[in-house]
């Protein structure tokens, strides 16, 4: 009895933590809209992934314990990091081409995505109820994003660009999934976080190289320092702790079915913040996003 307790305890803290998660994330659009433009998208990730090794790095090098664990953990850290990089290179790279809305509707696609891989990886089993769960999910997030606008929505097509953040949105399901199959026991989280951050700035400045991007961190002053400041410790630091600590006990369709509702908290922290109302048509894509991940979450 007690043992069921303590699961059902560690489930609902794991759920607590992924919702505290996506409003980081969705926070994140905020604030990456303050600072688009001023250096490249590739660069600013590149330091949001440095700033947060260099503020994990003196916890890892004065306990011996972690220092030793970092050697076993950076080889599959590097693994977990890659796709998580691929995500935010082909994500960048593709809105050279394509527009947000397209791609946050493309982003809808991953906790399928996700449900579909684990299919393949964990011998999941997807049955026709969850299916139309999804596709509920994707509707609702639509009707978000698109923000009730049925003729914008009939107006969405395919380009180029679209084809890469489908690269993007499959990295991300199976960066989700890379967390649950190379979780070991053993494991000191800390430690995986700080590992995949330092993989992630090694795969960084090798797309830097590659594209040919300048880092111009020197064009970051004033009250750019304070939203930099967020996506280091809230959107990469604290985000990538809670995503690693959630997906052990959840598992990654569980952790990707937030996914939905991403574009319900960025229209919730824009009325906060920015006093932008919410419409009927909008309210409405929220409760039917909420009610399928809720759903969703309940499912086996």
């Amino acid at each position: 009895m007690l043992w069921k307790i303590d699961n059902l305890t560690q489930t609902l803290k794991a759920h607590l933590l992924v919702l505290l998660a996506t409003f980081l994330v969705s926070g994140s659009f905020i604030a990456s809209a303050k600072l688009s433009g001023i250096i490249s998208p590739i660069s600013l990730t590149l330091l949001r992934f440095f700033l947060a090794v260099i503020l994990l790095m003196p916890i890892i090098l004065f306990n011996k314990n972690y220092r030793n664990k970092l050697f076993v953990t950076l080889p599959k850290a590097m693994v977990i990091s890659l796709f998580y990089s691929l995500y935010f290179i082909a994500f960048f790279k593709a809105l050279e081409t394509t527009t947000a809305l397209n791609a946050g509707t493309l982003y809808t696609l991953v906790p399928l995505i996700t449900a579909i891989l684990c299919v393949f990886i964990f011998k999941d089993k997807i049955s026709f109820y969850q299916m139309i769960l999804y596709f509920i999910g994707i509707i609702g997030t639509c009707i978000v994003i698109f923000k009730g606008n049925l003729d914008l929505f009939l107006s969405f097509s395919l380009n180029h660009g679209d084809f890469i953040f489908l690269f993007a949105s499959i990295s991300m399901a199976i960066y989700s999934i890379t967390l649950k199959f190379f979780y070991k026991k053993d494991d000191v989280l800390i430690v995986t976080v700080f590992a995949t951050l330092l993989g992630g700035c090694l795969w960084m400045l090798l797309a830097l190289e590659i594209f040919d991007v300048p880092l111009q961190w020197e064009k970051l002053q004033g009250d750019l320092i304070f939203y930099m400041a967020y996506l280091v410790i809230g959107t990469t630091l604290i985000t990538v702790y809670l995503y690693q600590k959630s997906s052990i006990v959840l598992g990654p369709k569980k952790l990707m079915a937030y996914v939905y509702l991403n574009p319900a908290a960025v229209a919730v922290l824009m009325y906060i913040f920015e006093r932008k109302l919410i419409t009927s048509s909008i309210l409405l894509g929220i409760i039917i996003s909420t009610f399928a991940t809720i759903v969703l979450l309940k499912q086996k």
